[in-house]
């Protein structure tokens, strides 16, 4: 009955409605089998990926060492170096530390270019390095740097405690407190004579011309961080010294002139010597003030052979007569802004010849903030010249006299009669330079000497006992510095080619000198 039942309802239905729900059965077994088929897939997947993760752990963690390198490109060169780190790990009788291995083979690299500029500088080092540019540190104040294995002073910082001892450029630092340093690089140097404030530091000198060495003990202090120093004469010639090229160079310079200006300035002197450089862009900037717009101040060429060539802009301009001093220890970017005035601004240079760096290097820092500068160019001057170990030659050379280059005495021993010794010998010559008479300078401290002493310490409401002690070697080697001062050949020099420049007239009648003299 059921059956018959169901026939006649079939029978009896639209023929279009029966295949539309047909189609509507159809659409719905499908989707019950299309939503179980996607579960199974996406179960496959997810036991797939889990199956390839945990067999690539296996694999790492136990099988062969190859399958590390898998999708990394392999550098051949560098299989040595891995070899012998690995054999250096397992080998080494003693433990290793993992940093000192990595940081030695990078320091090996950089010795490997035979560049004494190019270094490689850990944490400490590279806080140190930013610090010469930046900010104050504390320490002696010398640039110094390494050739061919010998620590070498380029120049003591203006006002320096290493100034101060008498340092001088290109003395050769053989040992730090009694610990020699032959070989070092010159941030391994910096290291050993770098110091806390107030502490002392003893310094083996070697310096050219001279037999023996010296020790000098110098008080580490604050160093200066102030670059530019100025001053003006009764002739409204201004003298302005650079004594490196910090972050603040150009803006302490452009404040120095706006007050020189103010006060009538005619003529300008930028002293550079013993200035041993700094920061590229600043001295690039300073030259800009000199140098007329459109005109060369620099040519940096890279490896390639390419020449970025640095014009100077417009803007403010000095338009004042002007004069450069160099000396042995200007060097890079003093070299740079004495080469544009000279080339590009038609300025004379007096002095002495200088250093010769004719690099620019690049830091570049690692996620550890340890240090890497190269040299990554050189420079040329305006006319295409590069001055690398050469110097720039002054227009006009000038000497100075022989006193400027004597070592100071060691205020700690004294020196007295009947004693013979190269100290004595600079205590005769210093006594020279400043007009006492000491008899012969050839290091026997006899009577003449003696009495020679006894006069300086009369002079100088000093005890009077013909004992060169520590008070009275340093009277001297004040009187020598104030004459020096005083009597620069090299500033004269300059400042009567400036006033002949300007028609400046000496404000000191002719009468007066003949009154002074009498």
């Amino acid at each position: 009955m059921d059956n018959e039942s169901n026939d006649q309802k079939h029978d009896g239905q639209d023929p279009a409605k029966e295949r539309e729900h047909e189609v509507e059965e159809a659409k719905e077994t499908l989707s019950k089998y299309v939503n179980i088929k996607k579960f199974h897939f996406v179960m496959l997947l997810f036991i797939t990926v889990l199956f390839t993760a945990v067999f690539s752990v296996f694999v790492l963690s136990f099988g062969d060492e190859k399958a590390v390198t898998v999708g990394i490109p392999e550098r051949a060169e560098f299989n040595k170096l891995y070899e012998a780190y690995d054999a250096i790990n397992e080998g080494y009788f003693m433990d290793t530390n993992e940093e000192d291995l990595v940081n030695g083979a990078i320091n090996g690299m950089i010795d490997a270019l035979g560049d004494p500029y190019s270094d490689y500088m850990n944490q400490e080092e590279a806080a140190q390095f930013t610090e010469n540019i930046s900010s104050s540190f504390q320490g002696i104040g010398a640039e110094i740097q390494s050739l061919n294995g010998v620590v070498t002073v380029v120049s003591p910082i203006k006002g320096s405690p290493a100034e101060r001892a008498g340092i001088l450029p290109n003395d050769q630092i053989l040992e730090v407190d009694e610990d020699s340093i032959q070989g070092m690089s010159a941030n391994e140097a910096v290291m050993l004579i770098r110091g806390e404030k107030g502490t002392d530091v003893t310094l083996t000198i070697q310096r050219p011309g001279m037999q023996d060495t010296m020790d000098i003990t110098i008080t580490r202090d604050d160093i200066p961080i102030d670059t530019v120093y100025y001053e003006m004469d009764d002739n409204n010639v201004a003298s302005i010294q650079l004594t490196s090229f910090s972050e603040h160079t150009y803006e302490e310079l452009t404040k120095a002139i706006e007050e020189l200006e103010g006060q009538g300035m005619e003529a300008m002197i930028l002293d550079m010597r013993q200035n041993p450089g700094g920061v590229l862009q600043q001295a690039i900037s300073i030259a800009d003030l000199f140098v007329p717009e459109g005109e060369t101040i620099v040519q940096i060429e890279e490896k390639s052979g390419d020449k970025q060539v640095i014009a100077a802009q417009g803007g403010k301009k000095i338009d004042i007569p002007a004069a450069v001093l160099i000396d042995e220890g200007s060097a890079s970017a003093s070299e740079i802004v004495a080469a544009a005035m000279n080339e590009a601004g038609d300025i004379p240079i007096f002095g002495k010849t200088s250093f010769g760096k004719g690099t620019v290097q690049t830091a570049e820092s690692f996620s550890d903030q340890s240090n890497m500068k190269f040299t990554t160019a050189r420079w040329l001057t305006p006319e295409g010249n590069w001055i690398h170990e050469e110097g720039i030659k002054p227009t006009t050379e000038v000497n100075l006299p022989d006193f400027a280059s004597l070592p100071f005495l060691d205020i700690d021993v004294d020196l007295e009669e009947s004693m013979v010794s190269e100290q004595v010998k600079t205590a005769e010559s210093m006594l020279e330079a400043i007009g006492i008479d000491p008899g012969e300078a050839d290091g026997l401290f006899d009577e003449e000497t003696k009495a020679a002493v006894e006069k300086l310490q009369d002079e100088n409401d000093l005890e009077v006992t013909g004992i060169i002690d520590g008070e009275t070697a340093t009277v001297l080697m004040t009187a020598v510095r104030d004459e020096l001062q005083e009597n620069d050949p090299q500033v004269k020099a300059a400042e009567e080619f400036l006033m002949d420049e300007a028609g400046i007239s000496s404000d000191q009648p002719a009468e007066d000198e003949e009154d002074d003299a009498a």
